[in-house]
């Protein structure tokens, strides 16, 4: 091991302590042997092997960096200028400058060859050091010689185009969340440990509120985790339900065949007891985050003194009509935009289309069961609860019997855009159907009226392919939504697929680094390819200020592990840490180096298997 490593670690205020990897870079000068670098450097210069050639010094050094100005055979390792080479005891010292060999002065008088503005700190270049830490110092100015040199800059921020968006990565944070979710034992002690092939059971439902009904039947929601597979899935249980005819079956596997993006997929129909009573339960695909219309764009005390709005039973209390005007005057100040609404009319219709097309109905369009997973994103839940929970195997007409529940669901379309419009339940009930028409006519397109109309006539047959004509060209605008949608998450997944691939070559990286011992030979990760790795971490990670700060730049770490996985022919300069070794290797060196001492972990692994 490096003898460094072992150094007594001694407090200092912002230096770096003595054990660091990279305090041998520093200019660490005892107050017995002070030096002076002028000279020093003065002295090297003259020590030229070409004798006639005339090489004006400069303080700045950068071992194995090539000249765009020189003939030297050198390679250009950064693409930086530099203004001439030394080689002094067989190693090349190149030296900054700029194209037109301009100079300027220290503040000590002597001569500084090198481009203003480029690159430097505090008048030096330390070996190994990329470009973004050197900043050249500014033309001579008059400042006292008790005065203190200027503070360098503070490192970048971590750039944000590196990683994920923050409100994508927040919201995918939420979603795993609720997807790891646990059961809390004592909030639920009713709930059964288990259910059929299902254990982990959480309700989605708060558990102050009433449970949600379909067709007057009582319902209730609960994440779950297959035994299967592991993965999520929605349970809908239909309280207290004997299912007396098989024959429904035939309706659930036909809506098992159903797939498109605005329905929830029906998966697995199955009874239980597990409840203490008789219950059927519906499997689904779990969307974490999701939330109703009525949750989202309505207020949950409308439906409180009176029956749902779009419920098919006539004798269901009403509110009182008097307080339509009141409330539609209220809704008018937030009414949803018409481009939301249109959004909201093509999923449904979309979903509608593709239901009808496989023989079934919906037949409960209603804001407790469409749900938004996402950005506007629509998908109706509660596929084939009502054809289960009503199916009568004795009509005389089944096919007729569909079509008719084809035409309501078309109504409730209806209905349902039209309390979206007006923001109220009220809008749709019979009494205040011309009034909220007419909110619909002053605030909206003449368009989404009669899409409304249309669905609400009386009409005797419609069909959804009727309603493509109606929402002609905003089909576009819809799909340009998407598609850019689409952009932006392939760009945040272009992000994480870079970070994925040098996530692993850090991990080889750190299984090689700084290991103790491999096949009995103590010295393993301190010699060969190792010892280079080593040094080209620290070259890395480990890159500091002239004042003994940590310089922090994604930038420069992302570029190296770049180079290094795609076995980049560009050279660098590496250190050892006392100063004795200076080593120009490629990036693709450094990749066969990785790929050799890699595989000799694996086969060791293997072998002790």
């Amino acid at each position: 091991m490096d003898p460094s490593m072992f150094v007594t670690y001694t407090p200092q205020a912002n230096v770096v302590p003595l054990e660091s990897k990279l305090a041998t870079y520093m200019n660490r000068q005892s107050p017995a042997t002070t030096l002076n670098t002028n000279m020093v450097t003065k002295h090297l210069s003259s020590l030229s092997l070409d004798a006639s050639k005339k090489v004006t010094a400069s303080p700045e050094f950068v071992p194995g960096r090539g000249l765009t100005s020189s003939t030297s055979n050198s390679p250009n390792l950064f693409g930086n200028s530099y203004h001439s080479q030394e080689n002094v005891g067989g190693t090349t010292y190149f030296y900054l400058g700029n194209a037109a060999g301009d100079s300027v002065s220290a503040e000590d008088g002597s001569e500084v060859i090198g481009n203003v503005g480029t690159n430097q700190v505090g008048g030096y270049v330390y070996p190994g050091t990329p470009g973004h830490l050197q900043a050249t110092k500014s033309t001579k100015a008059p400042t006292s010689n008790n005065s203190s040199a200027p503070s360098t800059p503070p490192p970048p921020q971590v750039n944000s185009s590196f990683f994920i968006s923050a409100n994508l990565r927040m919201d995918i944070l939420h979603k795993n969340s609720l997807t790891l979710s646990q059961p809390d034992p004592v909030q639920f002690p009713d709930l059964p440990t288990e259910v059929d092939n299902y254990h982990e059971l959480v309700p989605l439902e708060q558990i102050h509120k009433p449970a949600s009904t379909v067709l007057g039947y009582q319902t209730s929601t609960y994440k779950a985790t297959s035994l299967k597979n592991g993965n999520r899935y929605c349970l809908r249980r239909v309280h207290d339900f004997r299912l007396g005819n098989t024959k429904c079956m035939v309706l659930v596997e036909m809506w098992k065949r159903i797939s498109h993006t605005n329905v929830v997929q029906l998966l697995e129909v199955f009874t239980t007891k597990a409840f203490g009573d008789h219950s059927i339960v519906f499997v689904y695909d779990y969307h974490p985050g999701a939330e109703t219309l009525l949750n989202k764009h309505f207020s949950g005390s409308e439906l409180n003194g009176y029956a749902d709005p779009f419920c098919s039973d006539p004798n269901a209390p009403r509110p009182y009509s008097h307080t339509k005007n009141t409330i539609l005057r209220q809704q008018h100040n937030s009414m949803l935009p018409e481009s939301v609404i249109w959004s909201y009319i093509i999923q449904l219709t979309a979903a509608l289309r593709v239901i009808h097309a496989g023989g079934v109905a919906y037949r409960c369009l209603d804001p407790t069961k469409v749900l938004l997973t996402s950005r506007n994103r629509l998908r109706l839940s509660c596929a084939a609860v009502p054809d289960v929970v009503t199916f009568d195997g004795n009509a005389a007409n089944p096919l007729s019997l569909i079509l008719h529940y084809q035409q309501e669901d078309l109504i409730a379309l209806g209905k349902l855009v039209l309390a979206l419009a007006c923001r109220s339940f009220l809008a749709v009930h019979r009494d205040n159907i011309q009034a909220s028409l007419e909110l619909v006519a002053r605030s909206y397109s003449t368009d989404l009226r009669n899409f409304i109309l249309y669905l609400l006539s009386d009409q005797a047959r419609k069909s959804v392919t009727d309603l493509m004509p109606m929402i002609g060209a905003r089909f576009y605008t819809q799909l340009d939504t998407v598609q850019l949608r689409s952009d932006v998450l392939e760009n945040e997944l272009a992000k994480e697929f870079e970070n994925g691939r040098l996530f692993r070559l850090l991990v080889k990286l750190a299984t090689i680094n700084e290991r103790p011992e491999l096949n009995m030979e103590l010295t393993w990760a301190e010699t060969g390819d190792r010892y280079m790795l080593k040094l080209f971490r620290d070259y890395v990670f480990h890159q500091v200020t002239p004042d003994d700060r940590p310089w922090l730049d994604m930038a420069h770490v992302v570029s190296c592990l770049n180079k290094l996985d795609a076995g980049s022919s560009d050279k660098i300069c590496l250190m050892s840490r006392d100063e004795q070794s200076v080593l120009v290797v490629s990036y693709a060196e450094l990749r066969q180096c990785l790929e050799n001492s890699f595989d000799e972990l694996v086969h060791a692994a293997k072998d002790a298997a």
